[in-house]
């Protein structure tokens, strides 16, 4: 119908559009802009000519990492014990 349905409060609206300007021919690929987290999940690609014709594909979005924070706790000293700590939100 060559129309995207986003979905009820979904935010993709502003961050989805066709590849190609005219699905018609032949290429109805979408382009996801700005990923989030929030946007994880079923995405499906329905083509309708004669007959109805349906693919899914599942996304999955990750955080981007974060450098963690590394410490040391204990005397540093030869023979001694410490202990490394690292913390990532």
């Amino acid at each position: 119908d060559h129309h995207v349905n986003y979905g009820s409060g979904s935010g993709l609206q502003d961050r989805v559009a066709f590849v190609q300007t005219d699905p018609s021919q032949h290429d109805a690929s979408i382009r996801l802009a700005d990923l989030q987290v929030s946007d994880t999940g079923t995405y499906q690609c329905r083509v309708k000519k004669n007959t109805v014709a349906v693919h899914e594909v599942i996304v999955t979005v990750q955080e981007k990492p974060v450098t963690p924070q590394c410490w040391i706790e204990g005397e540093q000293i030869e023979g001694g014990s410490i202990l490394l700590r690292c913390y990532s939100r």
